[in-house]
């Protein structure tokens, strides 16, 4: 089978491999026929920052993946069973990768395979809103634009928050934040975010901040400063590094609640995910951009890490 493979810093290669025999694996274990994958921000660090070793993980860190059920040491699932499942021992970068049931869902009847494939994501989404209770007339901002925070700002606005705000520095980002019933845009390279937060909010401040950019420790700290006294904020962003500089003072002297996010819950989240996309509660279409062959996935992820031809979600297809 083919595989991706990351070979070097930036530098990814289509290699051929065996196919995973499943005689080798614990009972549960589903290997599956990949029909789409699609490429996340927490995927990047793989890409764009040096490793301990070379050559990493055959299929790479992709892990929002569809397809067919080839083979199966699971009782809840057959061959032919078309399926979003989270990939285990091989990425999902893979022509076939292999599965565990606990986090393998069966796909609904919808005319869109790459919009169900946004469960994933979507999923995750949810998972991450469940730890913040009512939003109902809350302030919510927002960092970062990129597909999770996208979907989450449509997930956030359903919920019934009062406003909706969404902060980044890419202002096509912010053009489909508008789509995905941002209530406020702000592009933080041309305007202070926090004077436009107090501004939006008429003096409040948020009620919720949730920082989604990662990879950095300025934004989480500007979290702290956006919310009120009792506020809270929600850690979703990937860091680069295991410890960060934090405002801790600050979170104690506003009395902040400080959540972190990483999941979700498969059973539960990725067939909600699925009944909202495929009932139309949300509309995922705006974040997909591009669709590409898998064996074209050096160019799919140099695209998304540098914000080429506006790209916000990239599709892979087998």
């Amino acid at each position: 089978m083919k595989a991706g493979i990351v070979v070097d810093r930036g530098k990814i290669e289509i290699i051929e491999a065996d196919e995973p025999d499943l005689a080798q694996y614990p009972e549960g274990t589903i290997k599956i026929k990949t029909e789409m994958s699609a490429i996340c921000g927490s995927d990047t660090p793989k890409f764009t920052l040096d490793q301990d070793d070379y050559p990493g993980r055959l299929g790479m860190s992709i892990h929002e993946a569809i397809g067919t059920v080839a083979q199966s040491n699971s009782a809840r699932f057959k061959p032919g069973d078309r399926v979003l499942a989270l990939p285990r021992q091989i990425g999902g970068c893979s022509e076939y990768y292999l599965s565990h049931e606990d986090v393998t869902v069966r796909l609904v009847d919808f005319h869109s395979q790459e919009q169900i494939l946004m469960s994933q994501p979507l999923g995750t989404v949810i998972w991450a809103a469940r730890k913040l209770g009512s939003v109902i007339n809350k302030d919510v901002v927002i960092f970062g634009a990129g597909p999770i925070g996208l979907l989450t700002a449509h997930t956030i606005s359903n919920l019934g928050a009062k406003t909706v705000t969404v902060v980044d520095v890419v202002d096509f980002r912010l053009f489909v934040a508008r789509r995905m019933m941002a209530t406020n845009t702000i592009n933080a390279r041309k305007e202070d975010p926090l004077e436009k937060i107090e501004e939006i909010t008429e003096g409040r401040m948020a009620d919720v901040a949730i920082e989604m950019v990662g990879h950095n420790f300025e934004t989480i700290n500007t979290c702290i400063d956006a919310v009120k006294r009792l506020g809270t904020v929600l850690c979703f962003g990937v860091p680069d590094e295991d410890v960060y500089p934090i405002h801790y003072r600050k979170i104690i002297s506003k009395n902040i609640r400080l959540h972190g996010t990483i999941g979700p819950e498969a059973q539960a989240d990725f067939p909600l995910a699925m009944d909202w996309i495929a009932q139309g509660r949300i509309d995922v279409s705006p974040i997909i951009t591009h669709r590409l062959p898998f064996t074209e996935v050096q160019k799919g992820f140099e695209m998304f890490v540098n914000e080429r031809d506006k790209a916000i979600k990239i599709v892979l297809e087998y």
